[in-house]
């Protein structure tokens, strides 16, 4: 992605940098020219996964939730990047709505923080989440979720949406009001290099790794997803750091909608698994139809995905299965589907990640 010279010599901050799309984030920037600076608690986030950029960055191990720790992490900062969260996919945030709503304060401290710094933009990473669930109940073709669907009376997806909810409010009365600039990036189903276990895509590949067989798949497989790969998140990432502004909102995804099914099928094919699946309707399972509309992306951004599931799911399982002990994955998996993941210890990890994968 060409920035245009954008980012070149401008101090950012990306908290959660060195979590699965903070550290790919981090890096984009990196090349880009900007001054990066990364503050991550490492729960979830992975020293490992910014090896490959630790010498030229400033990397801060600190509690964002701590007002102290969050004026550290904004200091200077021209551009945050406000990606820290307690986060996971439909295995975490249907079982740690606790954990979750600690977002409704990080979120705060952060975006104040960055206020009194005098940070001139923050884009922040929100959800899909944030959509009302009544839309996502049952399946309907033609609905994609644009925009402007997200208003009163709300309904959010779980607490996890809530939370996200009230950082996408907090930051448009912050603009309104106070005169920071900010931009809303709605993720949609995010996978790729680096990503946990508790995202479905990754879920599925360590399942074929270890050789599960039935191959057990959440739901019963029909729930639809628009699944968008880590290097397009961040390319709309950028652009909307540099386009957008006044708390606009906008949709990072990709309008390939898949069933789960289909992606489970799909794994098997590109992995070389042979089992039978088994769809499993007592698990989470979340909206039976999430399916983006990414028009207004088209339009402000000038971008559409690039990576389609099939080869984002190639390049997710060739870094998984050389970055992983299979005997240690199979005991720890029943774990690692309904946590986080990461963390600043990984006993499964084999080898030192540092995001390649082949042409």
């Amino acid at each position: 992605m060409s920035s245009g010279g954008f980012f070149e010599g401008r101090r950012v901050t990306v908290t959660g940098g060195a979590s699965f799309i903070g550290s790919h984030l981090s890096a984009a920037l990196l090349a880009a020219g900007a001054r990066v600076r990364v503050a991550d608690d490492y729960s979830s986030g992975s020293p490992a996964n910014l090896s490959p950029i630790l010498a030229d960055v400033e990397a801060l191990e600190l509690d964002l939730r701590d007002p102290d720790a969050a004026r550290a992490a904004c200091a200077g900062a021209e551009l945050v990047f406000h990606l820290a969260a307690a986060h996971g996919g439909r295995g975490y945030i249907d079982s740690h709505p606790v954990q979750c709503a600690e977002n409704l304060l990080l979120d705060q401290v952060v975006l104040r923080a960055a206020l009194r710094a005098g940070t001139g933009k923050v884009v922040f990473a929100s959800s899909a989440c944030v959509y009302p669930t009544g839309l996502q109940r049952v399946p309907a073709p033609d609905r994609k979720l644009r925009e402007e669907m997200v208003g009163p009376p709300y309904e959010p997806d779980g607490m996890y949406g809530m939370a996200k909810l009230c950082g996408e409010l907090s930051l448009r009365s912050l603009v309104a009001e106070h005169g920071l600039d900010g931009v809303i990036c709605r993720y949609f189903t995010a996978y790729g290099p680096r990503c946990s276990e508790s995202h479905a895509i990754v879920a599925m590949i360590a399942r074929a790794f270890t050789g599960a067989d039935p191959f057990e798949v959440w739901g019963t497989g029909e729930q639809v997803r628009t699944w968008i790969y880590v290097d397009d998140v961040v390319r709309m990432t950028m652009l909307a750091a540099q386009r957008l502004g006044g708390g606009q909102a906008v949709n990072v995804a990709t309008e390939e909608r898949h069933t789960v099914r289909e992606a489970a099928e799909l794994v098997l094919r590109t992995t070389g698994h042979r089992a039978r699946i088994r769809t499993n309707p007592d698990m989470p399972t979340g909206p039976m139809y999430r399916s983006a509309d990414a028009a207004l992306a088209r339009r402000l951004l000038g971008y559409t995905p690039q990576v389609d599931l099939a080869e984002g799911v190639r390049r997710t399982a060739e870094w998984y299965y050389t970055t992983r002990d299979r005997d240690l994955t199979a005991r720890l998996l029943d774990r690692l589907v309904v946590e986080r993941g990461g963390g600043r210890d990984e006993p499964w990890r084999v080898q030192g990640d540092d995001g390649a994968v082949a042409p």
